[in-house]
């Protein structure tokens, strides 16, 4: 199978940072799917991964962690697909990636993809639907049927791509929605994500809400620097509130500070489920099903904004180039292979 890898870890720049390989094609055990893949994304994953460090690997190593694609074959221990379901996820960080016209990858990791989707536009989500979805359902405990309808969120950056589904999952729930964004194409994207509100993260935060009438929040979801962002959301979120971050710190948090609130945060990590084998790991299929039917339904989209083909190691350093500017809005997919 054709597939993109890497072998020393370099610059996006390095034209062997990321190189066109040849590999053998993976066989299903237990619960795999084998999958036929049509289109991938790239997240800041990648980047975090391949960035430059003194090590080589000794055989060539796939990245990619969302993918759209056919089932092709399947392990023994199969049973929520079949042989030519279309599916859509995002994988295990432990594991090969999907940057592989072949991938396998655990069913319970894995949804339906979106029938009003093609490839493409369902390679944008999985990664970051999951992401938000686990943030804002499970960590902050939001009901996705609307019983916290009214209650407020402040989403810090909300133009990249975690930001943009969650935008679209925290308007579905009913809340009011204050987004980030700095420049005014990515504020124009905030608003039609369905954002209530977009405010700047470089300018003052606390003295924006006062200015909505907004002085503080009820949930705040940090996609984007939790260390710089600390003070401002021990600042602005309310008493009992709920915070929840993507980030590591680059310096211990203090928790104290939230004390007196009785402010609860937590982590946020999509791979935490197939890192540990957790028994409820079937979860993420379940909520890859369930964004897929609220897509099916018309009540989020895609989040799509640039698709590159086909599929090689030229046009995925073109990709990991563009996620790593830090100016991406939604989702960079490449889809096809040559």
């Amino acid at each position: 199978m054709k597939a993109v890898a890497l072998k020393r870890y370099l610059p996006s720049s390095n034209p062997e940072s990321l190189l066109d390989v040849e590999l053998p094609d993976p066989t299903p055990q237990g619960r795999d799917l084998l999958v036929r893949v049509h289109a991938i994304s790239v997240n800041p994953v990648d980047v975090k991964v391949r960035s430059p460090k003194d090590k080589t690997e000794p055989s060539p190593r796939v990245l990619g962690w969302d993918a759209s694609g056919v089932v092709e074959a399947t392990g023994p221990d199969v049973k929520l697909f079949k042989r030519g379901d279309a599916v859509y996820y995002a994988g295990s960080i432990l594991r090969p990636g999907c940057d592989s016209e072949l991938h396998l990858v655990d069913e319970r990791i894995v949804g339906p993809k979106p029938k009003s989707l093609d490839d493409a536009q369902a390679a944008a989500l999985p990664l970051t639907a999951l992401t938000a979805y686990e943030a804002l359902f499970d960590r902050c405990a939001i009901d996705p049927g609307g019983k916290h309808s009214g209650r407020t969120l402040l989403i810090i950056n909300g133009a990249g791509g975690v930001g943009s589904i969650a935008i679209q999952l925290a308007r579905l729930a009913g809340l009011r929605v204050i987004a980030t964004a700095s420049r005014p194409e990515s504020q124009q994207w905030c608003r039609d994500m369905g954002a209530d509100h977009v405010i700047s993260h470089r300018e003052d935060i606390p003295q924006q809400l006062k200015g909505l009438d907004i002085p503080e929040v009820d949930y705040l979801f940090n996609t984007v620097d939790t260390t710089g962002y600390w003070t401002v959301m021990g600042d602005v979120i309310k008493p009992f509130g709920r915070m929840v971050s993507i980030v590591e710190a680059s310096q211990p948090l203090d928790l104290g500070r939230l004390m007196g609130k009785s402010v609860s945060f937590s982590w946020e990590l999509m791979f935490t489920r197939s890192r540990f084998q957790t028994p409820d790991m079937e979860e993420q299929h379940r909520a890859l099903k369930q964004v897929a039917e609220w897509i099916d339904a018309g009540r989020l989209k895609t989040t799509l904004t640039e698709k590159l083909s086909p599929i090689n190691a030229a046009n995925l350093r073109a990709a990991h180039a563009k996620v790593e500017s830090g100016k991406m809005m939604g989702k960079l997919v490449l889809a096809g292979w040559r």
